[in-house]
């Protein structure tokens, strides 16, 4: 989740100078990641670092709620929901005396930051705690409580927040701490239910958090395929009553035994009354007849295991905001921390909390589109995609295009929902969608056959790939491959894989120069949705890996001194050790990109040599299978067992396949459908504009494109570009945006590192942002 911006690392703060974090909203997953970033960073510069416990209550009430953080303190809470320090709303804090108790209690304290992860309301309040302090300052040396002298030396307050929010309701960042975590929550149930709703013919509505934002609901709703979502920004049309039975019976008339209709708790009509659940359910039973159930999840959304995403984001977070701390000045606006595409951003805080009013204003005065825009580029894509794939049907008229998919390489968690995207997306278009069952085998051996909307029902929460899928290239088989083209008149290719899909695109059109039936296939799109390579990134075997090494972990806490030596997929490429690394704290990931040797080796176990001497004995290192020829797992777990000796036991785990399988998580399904709808429509306007008489003539580099995510936006690149930053012989980017993240993992891990300085984070505003990203 994005690169890392760390700027003036040198340890500049003294000792005098103390950060504090505090915790002022409702405890979501992901928080315990923030607060373990910041402490940990804030540390490593030489800051004093406080725990407000329970928030601004805490902070208003002081004593005891205000303690040091020690680097042990923070040991053990990334894979636990909630948040460690406590949250409190506080009344207290509403008013100027209590404000002026808090002012008092962190200039006693020498505390000049505020790391503050919290709603609008939070967050505006603690713009206001700043924006006051000077004059809070003068009245409590006016009142003989603090002197001049202390005054002087906590002169101004910085404040940094980080936005921690199940709902994702706060404008200027892609993604809140804690969204992702309640994603899984709810897309567990959704897969719970369906089953038994399959069973019984049910329909089944259900209810999520949203009371002023409907984020939760759209994108559960996309991921999961539901057949109608209320969301508040965008309530529908006065008829929908008719609409939505209509719908619901169609698509039972097409063989669906699964209805599924998601409502967001403060879902309204356009005359600003509340859709309730109970009221669906009414309107379906009434008029349809269909057996027709309610789930109401709650609060259960709010706890549970953070995902891997959010305990990268939360880290990222609190690492981004200790910089902004490091380098305000008194000048300097109050900022919040936020994600943009793959990049971390600051933002005005005001200018987030203005814009985020802005959208409750336009629903208020019925500007449901201007809603929409608000909520960011991100929201409004999604909510795009949905109104495209769910409620419009496919022409009577045909397109005469014949579009066919094909999945190339290894399966992959997320594969299935572009695919069911793409084929619903071509299905409206007009095209005709065929599949291809086992990559380019299957399209040489004539393994074709159409594909129709029926047939991708219930696709988007289904692992690995139900086309199938193969690792072979079409370069031996290219004569048979065109036979087929020919013969099924296939005019565009979709190709979703891993590496293999540039391999084969270049051979199929390097084929295309001297062969009419290649010739006539084209514009040709693939996206790589493969396990170890962003740049479309796939966040299922990242969470499996951290998931497991979380296990794992938790059985040397009875143990002790025990060093666990884990081996994950990814061929040359070390995303997946990096990222897993990082969400399950582990003290080190040996990678292909980032070179080691023998000192390399013996460093790491000193480090975790005196690592046994404090009060965490547990080890945890991660290797990629493929990092060092020489280095191998078994030859790292002996030199580790070897050193060890006496001070620690290793441990050794191969991760394997287990790291494909499993269903795919809520982003690699949004992420996915998305991508898939996205790549249809893009080969629809290319198809448009070089079909001519039943022919394709389209000889232009961007008639072959792959789609990928590259820094804070979805791109469509040519082919003949991507050969240049690519490392054919090792299947990776010459250039890796997440290698720039690597040293937060090192730090969090306490090794004395330097760190490159040269990037800086320069203070955004809302206006220019474009975020394209979750």
């Amino acid at each position: 989740v994005g690169s890392l911006s760390l700027s003036k690392l040198d340890r500049p703060f003294s000792n005098n100078v103390t950060s504090v974090v505090t915790f002022v909203c409702l405890c979501v997953s992901g928080m315990n990641a923030a607060v373990r970033a910041t402490v940990r960073v804030g540390l490593y510069t030489g800051a004093k670092v406080y725990f407000v416990h329970e928030g601004y209550q805490g902070l208003v009430d002081g004593g005891d709620n205000i303690c040091p953080a020690t680097w042990e303190s923070v040991s053990m809470m990334l894979q636990l929901g909630g948040t460690v320090i406590g949250s409190a709303r506080c009344q207290d804090f509403r008013t100027r005396e209590g404000r002026m108790k808090a002012a008092c209690n962190l200039v006693k304290l020498g505390i000049t930051n505020l790391c503050v992860i919290g709603g609008d309301g939070s967050l505006t309040g603690a713009n206001q705690f700043r924006t006051e302090w000077s004059g809070l300052l003068g009245d409590l040396v006016k009142a003989g409580k603090i002197t001049d002298t202390e005054a002087k030396k906590s002169s101004h307050l910085n404040i940094v927040g980080m936005v921690g929010s199940i709902d994702n309701d706060f404008c200027g960042t892609d993604m809140t701490i804690g969204t992702d975590s309640a994603l899984h929550r709810i897309i567990e149930v959704v897969d719970a239910i369906t089953t038994t709703a399959q069973s019984h013919q049910r329909t089944f509505i259900l209810e999520v958090m949203g009371r002023h934002c409907g984020y939760l609901a759209l994108v559960s709703a996309l991921s999961c395929g539901a057949d109608w979502v209320f969301i508040p920004e965008m309530p529908p049309d006065e008829d929908w009553e008719d609409h939505l039975c209509r719908r619901l019976a169609d698509q039972r008339s097409r063989g669906s035994r699964l209805n599924v209709i998601i409502v967001a708790e403060g879902a309204m009509s356009r005359d600003g009354k509340p859709i309730t659940s109970e009221q669906i359910k009414k309107l379906v039973t009434d008029r349809l007849g269909f057996d027709t159930r309610i789930t109401v999840l709650g609060h259960v959304q709010r706890g549970g295991t953070p995902s891997a995403f959010d305990r990268i984001l939360g880290s990222r977070m609190g690492v981004e905001a200790v910089m902004a701390l490091l380098e305000a000045t008194p000048q300097t606006p109050a900022c919040v921390v936020s994600l943009s595409g793959n990049q971390a951003v600051r933002l005005p805080l005001m200018e987030c909390v203005q814009v985020t009013k802005d959208v409750t204003t336009a629903m208020a005065e019925g500007r449901f589109e201007d809603a929409i825009k608000l909520r960011g580029k991100s929201f409004e894509n999604n909510w795009n995609t949905y109104k495209l794939l769910a409620h419009i049907n496919p022409p009577d008229v045909k397109s005469n295009i014949n579009v066919a998919i094909v999945n190339v390489g290894a399966p992959c968690a997320g594969m299935n929902a572009a695919v069911r995207s793409a084929v619903r997306m071509g299905l409206i278009q007009g095209h005709t969608m065929l599949a291809v069952h086992d990559g380019f085998d299957g399209l040489a051996h004539g393994q074709i056959e159409p594909i129709t909307w029926t047939s991708v029902t219930g696709w988007t929460g289904k692992g690995g790939s139900m086309l199938g899928t193969k690792r072979s290239l079409p370069g031996k088989i290219l004569e048979e491959i065109s036979e087929n083209i020919a013969k099924f008149s296939i005019h565009a290719l979709v190709i979703i894989g891993g590496f293999e899909v540039k391999r084969s695109i270049a051979l199929l059109l390097e084929q295309q120069k001297t062969n009419d039936s290649l010739r006539c296939c084209r514009p040709t799109c693939a996206f790589p949705w493969w396990l170890s390579l962003p740049p479309s990134p796939t966040t299922s075997p990242a969470l499996t890996s951290a998931s497991t090494c979380d296990r794992i972990k938790q059985s040397a806490a009875g143990t002790k001194r025990r060093v666990f030596i884990i081996e994950t997929m990814g061929g040359y490429c070390g995303y997946l050790a990096t990222m897993a690394g990082l969400a399950a704290g582990a003290d080190a990931a040996y990678i292909y990109e980032e070179k080691f040797g023998i000192r390399d080796l013996e460093v790491n176990v000193q480090h975790l040599v005196n690592k046994m001497k404090t009060t965490v004995k547990r080890g945890l290192i991660l290797r990629n299978e493929n990092s060092n020829a020489n280095y191998t797992t078994d030859f790292i777990f002996n030199l580790y067992s070897e050193e060890g000796k006496g001070i620690f036991d290793c441990r050794k785990n191969v991760l394997g396949h287990m790291q494909q399988g499993g269903t795919p998580t809520p982003f690699d399904r949004n992420f996915g459908t998305k991508m898939g709808a996205k790549s249809v429509l893009w080969l629809t306007e290319k198809l448009r504009e070089c079909y001519r008489h039943g022919r394709i003539f389209a000889n232009t580099p961007d008639s072959a494109c792959v789609l990928g995510m590259r820094k804070r936006a979805l791109t469509f690149q040519p082919l003949s570009e991507l050969k240049e930053d690519t490392d054919l012989e090792h299947r990776i980017p010459k250039t890796q945006w997440w290698l720039k993240i690597r040293p937060i993992m090192k730090i969090l891990a306490k090794y004395d590192i330097k760190l490159d300085t040269s990037e800086h984070a320069d203070m955004e505003h809302v206006i220019k942002k474009s975020p394209l990203g979750k």
